[in-house]
């Protein structure tokens, strides 16, 4: 049975004290002491006797501590049995906590060991899974390169070259496309991708040092080598011609793909490999050219042999021009074909790189920018060979008129029926420029 406390006002005694005032929410010290004071003195009084307001608070502190002593000692009895009552209500409490916790621990345990071990042994056959899936992921990707990077050897083998007796410049191609076959898996690093993780091999790093760099290298060199060395005779035939086209298309084609395309997008790509080729076969003609043209203008009796050497550098820039504009744009995996074929094919590339419309044209009006500065040279040195020169002057500009028109005749092999103009009127311009850049130049 609960123990109840003894009611306070059975026991309270009657007390001046006003524990309504002290009691207050409002209460506040400094308020209550100057209410004091000013009840136990005369505000004119100087100086305050305060010793009446300290005793009075200190008899009233005594009396309440009195009050509470006998409040204590009379309900010693019921404090305690109260006190003794919520302790065993307490322990009855915590009793029944303690079953209870027990159980929620028994409980705990049982879910740990059906979900929680259950979850961690899932946990580590996932990071398994996870693991033997990228084993087999890297797995697939490196035996595809090693396949592509076989393949790409036996590509290479089928080139042949002066050892073998036979040379298959089609194989310059099929290699170009193996390589960038073999590009777009390793340069696929980021994760989730084909290529991610395969630098780390030690097989991919021994196939790009010992077959993908060496190959590819020597390819670029290759179709360098063939673009620098193409030249076509006046008596070329029909099968050589066709020869001669083949090698320049397939080297053309292995510099198109071959040409870095990594991070760049496909409206700012070109084929840089082939570009600078091409521009350095046309500046080696037309450096060679000038170089002779100038020596005969000094020696006239070998300008003949000169302009024979100047025709020849041009028919081959001739050739070059008509091989691009038959030559269609090769497929690149990397980059969709441009929906204007024209502005892109290989042709359009060369000559915005020239800024000219013709590379015939290119040619004779750069040679007669970098001649006319030997004449003037020759001319101001006077001399027999400024007199020889103005001697022969229409003998000169004849010569030089000719070779221009013999320069723009490509050979039949190379000449479509489509593109027959008048030669005489093609080549007004340049043969104006030419004959001024001399004649005008060595004076009367």
């Amino acid at each position: 049975m609960a123990t109840t406390l003894p009611d306070a006002q059975a026991i309270e005694e009657p007390s001046y004290i006003d524990y309504e005032t002290f009691l207050s929410p409002n209460f506040a010290p400094a308020s209550f002491a100057n209410s004091l004071v000013l009840a136990t003195n005369n505000p004119d009084d100087s100086p305050l006797d305060l010793a009446t307001p300290l005793s009075r608070v200190l008899f009233d502190a005594q009396e309440i501590d009195s009050h509470i002593d006998l409040l204590t000692t009379r309900s010693a009895v019921p404090l305690l049995q109260y006190t003794q009552s919520q302790t065993q209500a307490s322990k009855a409490i915590v009793a029944q906590l303690d079953a209870q916790i027990a159980s929620l621990n028994d409980s705990y345990k049982q879910l740990e060991k059906e979900v929680i071990d259950k979850h961690a042994e899932a946990e580590e056959i996932r990071q398994v899974a996870l693991r033997l899936w990228e084993t087999l992921r890297l797995g697939r990707a490196m035996g595809r390169c090693l396949q592509l990077g076989r393949q790409l050897q036996v590509q290479f083998s089928e080139l042949g070259g002066p050892s073998t007796g036979k040379t298959d410049y089609g194989a310059l191609v099929r290699c170009s496309y193996t390589i960038l076959s073999l590009r777009e898996v390793l340069d696929s690093r980021a994760p989730r991708e084909e290529g991610h993780g395969l630098d780390k091999l030690n097989a991919i790093k021994n196939l790009q040092d010992t077959v993908i760099v060496p190959i590819e290298r020597r390819i670029t060199e290759v179709s360098e080598r063939l673009i620098r060395e193409f030249a076509i005779p006046s008596s070329i035939t029909f099968a050589q011609s066709e020869e001669a086209r083949s090698r320049l298309t397939s080297a053309m084609t292995a510099l198109y793909l071959l040409s870095p395309s990594m991070g760049i997008q496909p409206d700012k790509w070109s084929p840089k490999l082939l570009l600078q080729a091409l521009d350095t076969y046309v500046r080696s003609a037309l450096q060679g050219s000038t170089a002779s043209l100038s020596r005969s203008l000094g020696q006239l009796p070998t300008l003949d042999k000169s302009l024979a050497e100047v025709v020849a550098h041009c028919q081959n820039i001739a050739s070059l021009e008509l091989i691009l504009e038959a030559t269609e744009t090769p497929a690149h995996p990397f980059f969709p074909a441009p929906a204007k074929k024209k502005q892109h094919s290989l042709t359009q590339l060369l000559l915005s790189r020239f800024e000219t419309s013709s590379l015939i044209s290119y040619f004779w009006r750069s040679m007669a920018s970098n001649i006319s500065a030997r004449v003037q040279e020759i001319a101001s040195r006077g001399g027999i060979v400024a007199r020889t020169l103005r001697t022969n002057k229409n003998v000169v500009g004849d010569a030089i008129r000719q070779a221009v028109v013999k320069g723009g005749q490509t050979p039949n092999v190379f000449s479509s029926g489509k593109k027959k103009p008048s030669v005489e009127t093609t080549w007004d311009r340049e043969i104006a420029v030419m004959m001024g850049s001399v004649l005008n130049n060595i004076g009367r």
